[in-house]
Formats: structure tokens, C-alpha cells, sequence
């Protein structure tokens, strides 16, 4: 498989009502590939979003979307190389806890090798829909955030729905889960969240979308109603 074919497949996105992120710089181009990144994307084209990791600018755009006054527990999905993991143990308070769920057996080994000295970081070899085993193994009750760079639009559709149920009932009353993704589908099956806010990042390669799914406080016992997220349409696609 030739670049030029990976970059086809990779695909760029169609906007979906996004607030658009432009700083005064222009949009990072990386100018180094890691050499075990490309090696895996072109082993596992359909588990790895994207050719290169994430930008700095995307990274810390992300990072932007949590709260670190406190110790929090966070999860996230697919971190390959690490790039958001490392700034996320760069920000959290100690007390805090992070569970990387990672399939590919090489990043995991390198993630492993990275936190080998920092117990607040756990590496899960697995599936992500293995979340509410690890938690109750490890004896934590919620997490205040999840993260995932998964390419949600490959999977099938009861996996990705099966998937977003288990992360729901993960996240502790008012957590949050946030996605970076080429595209902006994930919208239209995550109706369990009562709010969504998305961006379109153009500082990176190829541009994405994040977005942040709210669990909204319970008031009086209970949730508010399930709605569909503000803003979308079914008639969009991207």
C-alpha cells in the first residue's frame, strides 16, 4: 500500500455545523511520521483514524475540554502512540487515575514502556468495551472522562451503539465523553447523551472534529429526558 493510496483511504471530512478553529498560525503540517505509527496504520488501515498522530495543536485543544483542579479518573480509547495520553498525565493532579485501552500488542508494549514509572496510568491490552470489567476490577466506581480517537464510522452498528451504551453508564453523573474524528457521524447514534458541542480543528492532517457528549447531572434522582443532540440533522452525512 503507496502513500498516495493511504491518504485516499484516510479521506478528508465535509463539515458538520462546525465552530471553526483557526489560530493566527498557519495549520501544522507535521514534518516527522513516527515510523511505528505509519508501520501500524498500514498493518491495521481500519483500527488507526489516521497516517500520523495527532498535531500539538490538536493535542492541546483536547486537553482544553477537561477540568484538572482536582484528581480525576479518565479512559481512553485507542490511544495508539500516546501523544493525548502524555498531556493528559502532564496536566492531571496526583490522586488522579488514567485507563488506556489499546488493541495493537506494539503501542501497548510502547505505552507501557512510557508510564512504567507512573502508577496513575494503567494500560489495558483490549477492547474498549472492556471499560466497566476494568473499572469494577480496579474498584472505581466512575469516570469523569473518556476519550477516544477510534474510528467510530468503520464499526458495525450494534458494536458502535453496544459501545456507546457501555460508556454512558461509565461516566459518573455530569462526566463527559470526548471524541476527535475525521468525521462528525458519531452524532447521529449517541442519542443516550442529553448535549453535544462540536469544533473543526484544521491544525492538523488530516482536519477533525471534536466533540464533547454530556452526561447531565441528575436532578431530583433522575436524568433529563434523552434528546437527539442540538444541531443535528439525519439529512447531513459526512
Amino acid at each position: 500500500m503507496d502513500v498516495e493510496h493511504v491518504l485516499i483511504v484516510s479521506g478528508l471530512p465535509r463539515p458538520l455545523h462546525p465552530r471553526w478553529t483557526t489560530d493566527d498560525r498557519r495549520p501544522t503540517i507535521p514534518t516527522f511520521m513516527s515510523a511505528l505509527f505509519f508501520k501500524r496504520f498500514l498493518k491495521r488501515p481500519f483500527q488507526i483514524a489516521s497516517i500520523t498522530p495527532s498535531s500539538k495543536a490538536l493535542v492541546k485543544r483536547v486537553a482544553r475540554k477537561m477540568d484538572f483542579s482536582q484528581p480525576r479518573v479518565i479512559a481512553e480509547y485507542g490511544p495508539g502512540e500516546g501523544v493525548h495520553s502524555r498531556e493528559i498525565v502532564r496536566r492531571m493532579p496526583s490522586g488522579s487515575q488514567l485507563l488506556l485501552f489499546e488493541l495493537d500488542p506494539d503501542f501497548s508494549r510502547d505505552l507501557r514502556r512510557q508510564f512504567a514509572d507512573d502508577p496513575r496510568v494503567h494500560v489495558i491490552n483490549g477492547d474498549a468495551a472492556r471499560l466497566p470489567e476494568e473499572l469494577e476490577r480496579r474498584g472505581i466506581p466512575h469516570c469523569d472522562y473518556i476519550l477516544s480517537g477510534i474510528p467510530f464510522s468503520i464499526l458495525e452498528i450494534n458494536k458502535k451503539r453496544a459501545l456507546l451504551a457501555k460508556t454512558y453508564d461509565a461516566l459518573a453523573d455530569g462526566g463527559h465523553f470526548i471524541i476527535y474524528q475525521v468525521t462528525n457521524e458519531l452524532r447521529q447514534h449517541a442519542t443516550l447523551f442529553e448535549r453535544a458541542e462540536s469544533e473543526y480543528v484544521l491544525q492538523n492532517l488530516p482536519p477533525m472534529f471534536i466533540t464533547v457528549f454530556h452526561k447531565v447531572k441528575r436532578r431530583n434522582g433522575h436524568h433529563r429526558p434523552v434528546r437527539r443532540p442540538a444541531e443535528f440533522s439525519a439529512n447531513h452525512s459526512a
